[in-house]
C-alpha cells in the first residue's frame, strides 16, 4: 500500500512524536468523558427546547412566528460560526475555547430560565448559539489531540452513543418538566451539566498545539463565510416553513451562492486561509465531508415528514410516536461501539459505503408505509435505519478528523458539525417542499374528481393542511368529514412517499462517494 501523503502524512506525523500523557491532566479517557458531557449538555438543549415551545408561547404570549425565532436564532448562529470556532480553537487553544463555550453556554441558559420577554429569550438563544458553536468543534478538536489517529473510532463511536441518548431523552425530559415545573427549568437543567463540564475541563483537559506558526486570523474568511452559511440556513429554513421558494427565499439563496463563491476565491489567495484549501486535496477527507453531507439529509429530513405521519395520519401521541421510533434511537446509542470495531480492523471505507446503502434500503422501506401500517413493520424499518446510520456516523467523522494534521482539527471539527447543518438543513427543505408542492398539484383535482366544492380562497388553506396530512375544514369545504380525511391522507402519505424516495437516492449517491474513500484505515498509513 502507498504511503500517506498530504494532511494524512502530517496528521500521521503528529501523532507518532505526540509526548505520552500521565496523570489527570490529558488522559485520553477522562477527556473523553469532559468532552462527552459538554457534547451531551449541547444535544440534549436541541430537542429538549422544541418541548418546551407550546408552553412559552403562551407564558409569553408570542406568535407561531415569533417563537420559532427561538430556535432558528439559536441554529443561525451556530451555522455561522463553526468553522470559525473551530478555527480559533485551533489558534488559541481548543481547551480555552471549550471552557468558554460551556461557561458561556451556561449563563446564558440561566439567563434565559429566567427571562420574561420574548425578545430577551430570542436574542440570549442567539448568544446561546454563539457559545455553543464554540463547544462543538473543540470537542473534536480536544479528541484529536488525546487520541492517535489510528485510534479515534471508539472515542467517536461513545461521542455518538452520548448524543443519539441526549438526542432522544430530550422530549421526554422535557415534557416532564414542564409538566411539572416550568419552561425555564428547561435552561435550568444545562446548570449542573455546565458546572462539571466546566470542573472537568479545568482538571483535565490539555491541549498539544502543532508545531506550524498559527499565522494571521482569516477575519475577512470567517464574515465571508459566517453571512453565506446563515442566508444559506436561513433560506433554506424559509423553504421548510412555506413548503416552496418564494422571491425572498432565492434572493437569500442566491446571496449566500455568490459569497460562497466569494469565499472559495479568497481562501485561495489569502495567506492564512480559514478553510485551507489542501484540506480537500485529500480524498479521504472530501469523501468525509460528503457522505455527512447525505447521512445529515437523511437522518434529519426524514423524521420532518414521519411525525406528520404518525401524529396526523396514525393518530399518535407524541409519546406513542417516540415509542415507535425507539428501536432507531436504540440501535443508534448501542450500535456505534461495534461500528468502531469493525472500522478499526476494516477501515471505513466498506462500513459508510454498507451503511449508506443500508440506510436507502430503509428509506424504500419506510416510503411503501400507508395508513394501515403496524407497529412490526414500522419498528423493522426504524431497526434497518438505525443499523445504516451506525457505521456512517463513526466513518465519516473519523475520515473527515483524521485526514486532517492536528493544528487544523478545530478547521476539521467545524466542517464535520457545519456538514451535518447544512445537510439536516436541506433535507428538511427538500422533503418539505416535494410534500408541499405534490400536495398543491394533487389535491385540487382529487377534490374536484370527488365533487368536492372548495369556498373561494380556501384552496391555498387545505393545500397546506394536506402537506401535514390533515383533512381540510369541513367549513370551507362542501364534504363529509371522512371524505376529507381520506383524500388529505392519499395525498399526504403519495408526497410522503415521493419524499422518502428522494433521501433514499441521497443516501445511495453518498454511498458511491464513500467508494472513493480508498482501502485501508484512515490515519493508519494508508493513502489519502
Amino acid at each position: 500500500m502507498s504511503k500517506a501523503t498530504g494532511p494524512a502524512a502530517a496528521a500521521e506525523g503528529q501523532d507518532q512524536s505526540a509526548p505520552p500523557r500521565r496523570g489527570v491532566r490529558g488522559h485520553p479517557w477522562l477527556t473523553l468523558l469532559t468532552l462527552s458531557v459538554g457534547a451531551m449538555m449541547v444535544s440534549l438543549d436541541g430537542t429538549i427546547v422544541t418541548v418546551a415551545q407550546p408552553a412559552m408561547q403562551d407564558d409569553l404570549g408570542a406568535s407561531l412566528t415569533g417563537i420559532q425565532w427561538v430556535t432558528n436564532g439559536y441554529l443561525l448562529a451556530v451555522a455561522a460560526l463553526l468553522i470559525a470556532a473551530g478555527r480559533l480553537g485551533d489558534r488559541y487553544g481548543h481547551r480555552t475555547v471549550f471552557l468558554i463555550g460551556a461557561a458561556g453556554f451556561t449563563a446564558t441558559s440561566v439567563a434565559i430560565g429566567a427571562s420574561d420577554s420574548l425578545g430577551w429569550v430570542i436574542g440570549l438563544r442567539v448568544l446561546q448559539g454563539v457559545f455553543g458553536a464554540l463547544m462543538q468543534p473543540a470537542t473534536l478538536g480536544l479528541l484529536r489531540t488525546a487520541f492517535p489517529a489510528d485510534r479515534l473510532n471508539m472515542p467517536i463511536a461513545v461521542r455518538s452513543s452520548v448524543i443519539a441518548a441526549s438526542t432522544a431523552a430530550g422530549p421526554v425530559v422535557g415534557g416532564l418538566l414542564v409538566e411539572h415545573a416550568s419552561w425555564g427549568w428547561v435552561f435550568f437543567l444545562n446548570v449542573p451539566l455546565g458546572a462539571v463540564a466546566l470542573v472537568l475541563g479545568v482538571l483535565v483537559l490539555r491541549d498539544t498545539r502543532g508545531e506550524a506558526a498559527p499565522g494571521r486570523l482569516d477575519l475577512l474568511g470567517m464574515a465571508v463565510l459566517g453571512g453565506a452559511l446563515c442566508l444559506l440556513v436561513g433560506g433554506l429554513a424559509t423553504v421548510a416553513d412555506q413548503g416552496r421558494p418564494d422571491a425572498r427565499t432565492l434572493a437569500l439563496l442566491a446571496v449566500a451562492l455568490l459569497l460562497g463563491g466569494f469565499f472559495a476565491w479568497w481562501e485561495r489567495r489569502t495567506g492564512d486561509p480559514l478553510v485551507p484549501p489542501r484540506l480537500f486535496r485529500s480524498r479521504r477527507f472530501t469523501v468525509g465531508v460528503l457522505t455527512l453531507l447525505s447521512m445529515a439529509f437523511v437522518m434529519v429530513g426524514a423524521p420532518f415528514v414521519l411525525i406528520f405521519y404518525l401524529q396526523n395520519v396514525l393518530g399518535l401521541s407524541p409519546a406513542d410516536s417516540g415509542i415507535r421510533v425507539l428501536g432507531l434511537t436504540l440501535l443508534m446509542i448501542v450500535g456505534a461501539p461495534p461500528a468502531a470495531m469493525w472500522i478499526s480492523r476494516s477501515g471505513p471505507r466498506t462500513p459508510v459505503v454498507l451503511g449508506l446503502s443500508v440506510t436507502a434500503v430503509a428509506m424504500c422501506a419506510l416510503s411503501l408505509l400507508d395508513a394501515r401500517s403496524g407497529t412490526l413493520q414500522m419498528t423493522l424499518c426504524f431497526f434497518l435505519l438505525g443499523l445504516g446510520f451506525s457505521p456512517v456516523m463513526v466513518g465519516a467523522t473519523k475520515l473527515v478528523i483524521s485526514s486532517a494534521p492536528v493544528e487544523l482539527s478545530g478547521v476539521a471539527g467545524g466542517m464535520q458539525q457545519t456538514a451535518m447543518q447544512v445537510g439536516g438543513s436541506l433535507g428538511i427543505a427538500v422533503v418539505g417542499a416535494v410534500v408541499a408542492a405534490h400536495s398543491a398539484s394533487a389535491l385540487p383535482g382529487r377534490l374536484a374528481a370527488e365533487s368536492v366544492a372548495v369556498a373561494p380562497g380556501a384552496m391555498d388553506e387545505a393545500v397546506r393542511k394536506a402537506a401535514v396530512g390533515l383533512a381540510p375544514d369541513p367549513g370551507s369545504v362542501d364534504a363529509a368529514q371522512e371524505v376529507l380525511t381520506r383524500i388529505a391522507q392519499s395525498v399526504f402519505l403519495e408526497g410522503m412517499q415521493q419524499a422518502l424516495l428522494a433521501t433514499a437516492a441521497v443516501a445511495a449517491l453518498g454511498a458511491v462517494a464513500g467508494l472513493f474513500a480508498g482501502r485501508g484505515r484512515a490515519g493508519g498509513g494508508h493513502g489519502a
